[in-house]
């Protein structure tokens, strides 16, 4: 594992001499731009690993991107040898469902603190609610990023992770009244405490995940790669082309059904992953939203 081949695969050219916020802040945007949030090994009849030599030949070398787990473990180590020091950080995900968070820690993500202020990194969360940059850890301070206006909130013995967007504007008529477009104007994505937490304490969660029937993940093939002018998504046997219009208060979505025989080429083309082995989509029942 070496950083020259993480660099190539995020596409960053830049001199990280120094570990300050600008750094931080490109690298980041860099990593969600070309590294997708998938859990299609899962589906392919592969065990997801919370091991880092792993996580690096599948994400760097294999081209493929991962869930949180793998791509914020990946991050991390790239910002520790690039003279950060982040902090590994447990966050419990909302639950539209039971209309709060779930009861365990199922999201990893890194807190990193920079010339006395504290930021949050995370790089695999996907869809709309994808930060493209570090988030400052300051309660209800507003940061609008690509996505909507984002903030942390200080609970006291945990931090809520909330996001306003906008409208969303669907393209395609058949899918005006979709379960998977977001119509929740503000919406709280996780809550986090910041005791720090080692891997280990996410070895049973990644275990869980890819075998409890009850989960998001064994319910639905996911995979999201941020652009430019939003994300693209595969969910299932749905894509969708998302583009950001803040001028007019709008997100507009751009959504067709894709046959079996064209996921390979989909993958291929729009998100740079070749699968070695056949994917077997899913998209029953579970509350999930672009």
């Amino acid at each position: 594992m070496n950083l020259e081949e993480y660099f190539r695969r995020i596409g960053f050219h830049g001199s990280y001499d120094k570990p300050d916020l600008g750094t931080l802040k490109l690298i980041h945007k860099q990593h969600v731009m070309s590294l997708p949030f998938e859990n299609l090994s899962m589906h392919c009849g592969e065990r997801i690993t919370m091991d880092l030599e792993v996580i690096f030949n599948k994400l760097v070398r294999s081209n493929r991107g991962g869930w949180c787990m793998e791509n914020n473990s990946l991050f991390g180590w790239a910002l520790r040898k690039m003279g950060y020091d982040p902090v590994t950080l447990g966050s419990r995900v909302f639950n539209s469902a039971i209309n709060d968070f779930g009861p365990n820690a199922s999201h990893l993500i890194n807190k990193v603190v920079i010339d006395g202020k504290a930021y949050i990194t995370d790089v695999g969360f996907g869809v709309s609610c994808q930060v493209w940059e570090p988030l400052e850890l300051v309660s209800g301070k507003e940061q609008p990023q690509a996505a909507g206006i984002f903030r942390l909130i200080d609970k006291g013995d945990i931090w809520v992770l909330e996001k306003t967007g906008r409208k969303p504007k669907v393209v395609n008529p058949e899918f005006a009244k979709s379960s998977l477009v977001n119509r929740v104007e503000t919406k709280q994505i996780y809550c986090f405490s910041l005791v720090p937490r080692e891997v280990d304490h996410f070895l049973e969660m990644c275990l869980k995940l890819q075998t409890d029937p009850n989960t998001l993940f064994t319910n639905k093939t996911i995979c999201s790669l941020q652009t430019p002018t939003g994300f693209r998504a595969l969910l299932g046997w749905t894509y969708s082309e998302v583009t950001y219009k803040p001028e007019e208060d709008v997100d507009v979505l751009d959504m067709r059904d894709i046959p079996d025989e064209e996921i390979d080429q989909i993958l291929r083309e729009r998100f740079n992953i070749k699968l070695q082995n056949k994917l077997q989509p899913v998209n029953k029942t579970a509350c999930y939203t672009l």
